[in-house]
Parts: C-alpha cells; sequence; structure tokens
C-alpha cells in the first residue's frame, strides 16, 4: 500500500476516515512492538507483518457480520495463536487537538525512571513523561505509529471530583502540538466520560497486540 498507518492515523484525527465500503486495509507494522486492529465506521485497518493471504482468508472464515469481522474474538484469537502475541480488550481510540498555553492544573513533573508508574509506561510507549497532582498522575508518551498518547490514574477517593477531566484537558496543553490520542475499554463508561468531557472525540476501536 501506499500509505502507512501513520498517514491512516493522521487522515482519521482530521476526520477523513477510510472509505465505508466493508473492506479492509492491511499496512505494515510501524515498528516491531506495534500490531493490530483498527475498525472504522464499516472499514479495519490491520496493521501487521503477516502473510496477507493467511490474513485475508482467515478473516473472510470468520463466523460474523463481515463488517465486524476483524474485531471478532475468534479472528483475534487466531491473530494471537498465529503471532503468539497476547491482547489486553478491544478499546475505545479517540482523539484531541493539542491547545496552547500552560495545564490549568498545577501539576509537577516526575522525573524518577525507576517510577512505577513510569517503568510501566515503558513498555508500551517511547519518551514518557509523567506529571502528578493531588490524586492523580498523567502519563504522556509516543505510542502506535510514534502518535503521542495520554493515560491517567486517579486514586480512589478523588474519583467524581472531576479531576479525572482536568487532567484529560491538561494533557492537551503539555502534548508538543497535534494531535493527542486516548484509549478507554468501552465498559468503563466512567473513563469515557472523563475523556469526552475534556474534548476528546470517538475515531474507531482498536486490538493491540502485545508482544512478549
Amino acid at each position: 500500500m501506499d500509505h502507512t498507518l501513520g498517514d491512516i492515523l493522521a487522515a482519521a484525527a482530521a476526520g477523513h476516515f477510510p472509505p465505508a465500503d466493508g473492506g479492509t486495509t492491511l499496512v505494515a507494522q510501524p515498528g516491531p512492538r506495534d500490531a493490530g486492529v483498527l475498525a472504522f465506521t464499516a472499514h479495519s485497518v490491520i496493521f501487521l507483518d503477516e502473510d496477507e493471504d493467511w490474513l485475508r482468508a482467515t478473516l473472510a472464515a470468520t463466523d460474523a457480520d463481515p463488517l465486524g469481522a476483524s474485531m471478532n474474538p475468534a479472528f483475534l484469537a487466531a491473530l494471537m495463536a498465529r503471532t503468539g502475541r497476547s491482547m489486553n480488550c478491544v478499546d475505545l481510540l479517540t482523539c484531541a487537538p493539542a491547545l496552547p498555553g500552560g495545564p490549568p492544573l498545577a501539576l509537577r513533573e516526575i522525573e524518577d525512571p525507576a517510577h512505577p508508574r513510569v517503568v510501566r509506561a515503558l513498555k508500551f510507549r517511547d519518551e514518557v513523561r509523567v506529571w502528578a497532582t493531588d490524586g492523580g498522575v498523567l502519563v504522556l508518551g509516543r505510542g502506535v505509529a510514534g502518535r503521542w498518547e495520554v493515560a491517567l490514574e486517579l486514586d480512589e477517593s478523588a474519583r467524581g471530583s472531576g479531576l479525572g477531566a482536568q487532567l484529560a484537558r491538561s494533557a492537551r496543553h503539555l502534548v508538543p502540538g497535534g494531535t493527542l490520542w486516548a484509549q478507554q475499554s468501552p465498559g468503563n463508561a466512567r473513563s469515557v466520560r472523563t475523556f469526552q468531557a475534556a474534548g476528546f472525540r470517538p475515531v474507531g476501536s482498536e486490538a493491540l497486540l502485545l508482544a512478549h
């Protein structure tokens, strides 16, 4: 294909999605770590360095509505068995543009590379930076295809206070330009609402295949 996963993500962030034609686009992995499946409206993108004939045959043989076959558990299980990778869950993929100026929260940056939150983030992202405030932690880093991603962690005592949305919005001020991405488990309605309140909008769903 002439385009890369990065091209597809950048276009989607700008509101230009793959054609809703029921098709599946195959692209190369952006790197050894990142592999998986994206589902947009009536179109899927598989970013995996695997035999194209096998991928398309396995997808066609999946007992599911063709429009949803790429996210069907049977197909994802076949990918994991074939590649020896694992996955956590199918996430809602959202994004928001960067905002100018400083963040609305008072944040202190954690620069200790041995900090547990930093160590965990480095398993999935590069150029990781972590900020903390009373009741919560904000993590920025470069994830799939080099995109900037944010993750949040709140203390139980801070839940329901609006801090999550403030942290998510603060991340839009901290990211160095462009687009900021975030994933939420669809069943975690509290997290989905938090990011929507901070201006993040749904783009599609994403299943990442994790290398061991």
